[in-house]
Parts: structure tokens; C-alpha cells; sequence
């Protein structure tokens, strides 16, 4: 875990538990995914387990922890579903649900919850290029 001064508040990162608890979110997240077929098809030809490596580098980039993401950008990675396989705000929605479900399953408060699901919320226009 990151050091941190007396005075500064732990993150977002640190809130949820660090690395273990980022992983174990990622893959239960992921098997959630799997198994719904309204989003699964857009994660059928890939390489899972180097996806939840991915997975896991960016959200613990985004939640303040310690950065080892240098995948690309949303929009870049998101555009050939979009263009050519139709991911939509309802394909975002249906994730974003499985994301909180998995919060939830974790034990993760509301309040932290709530600030992980407003991150997430914020990358709408990216991943679906607008």
C-alpha cells in the first residue's frame, strides 16, 4: 500500500482494501460478465486472463493506488465495439450493474460504493466514444 502522511486521507484504493481486494473484485466481476450474454459477446475473443490484469492496473490507476496501467485510452479500446458490435448506453448500464453487484457482494459501504460507481459513471462518454 502506498505510505501516507498523517493528514492525508487514505484513497479510494486504500478505502477498498488495495491490491487483493481490487483483484478479487475484478475476477468476481468478470465471472458476473461471463455469464450475462447481453455483455458477454463482447468479451468472447479475448484473452480473459490478460483482461483482468488490464482490468485491475486501471482501476487501481483510477481509484488512487499505486499506477501500473498502461493500456489505451477508453475511447481507443472501446471504438471497434462500438462501430462495429453495437456497445451501447445499455451495454455500459448492464456492466455499471454487475460492477455495483459485486461492491455490494464484497461488503464495500454504500458511501464508497457510490464513489467507485461516480468514477465509473464519468467514462460513459469515453468508452462510448462521444
Amino acid at each position: 500500500m502506498e505510505a501516507q502522511t498523517p493528514n492525508t486521507p487514505p484513497s479510494l484504493y486504500e478505502r477498498l482494501g488495495g491490491e487483493t481486494a481490487i483483484e478479487a473484485a475484478v475476477v468476481s466481476f468478470y465471472d458476473r460478465i461471463m455469464a450475462d450474454e447481453s455483455v458477454a459477446k463482447f468479451f468472447a475473443h479475448m484473452d480473459m486472463p490478460a483482461q483482468i490484469k488490464k482490468q485491475i492496473a486501471f482501476m487501481t490507476m483510477a481509484f488512487g493506488g499505486p499506477s501500473k496501467y498502461s493500456g489505451r485510452d477508453l475511447r481507443t479500446a472501446h471504438a471497434k465495439l462500438v462501430r462495429d458490435g453495437g456497445l451501447s448506453d445499455e451495454h455500459f448500464d448492464r456492466v455499471a450493474t454487475h460492477l455495483a453487484d459485486t461492491l455490494e457482494e464484497l461488503g464495500v459501504d454504500a458511501a464508497t460504493s457510490a464513489e467507485v460507481m461516480g468514477i465509473v459513471g464519468s467514462t460513459r462518454g469515453d468508452v462510448l466514444g462521444r
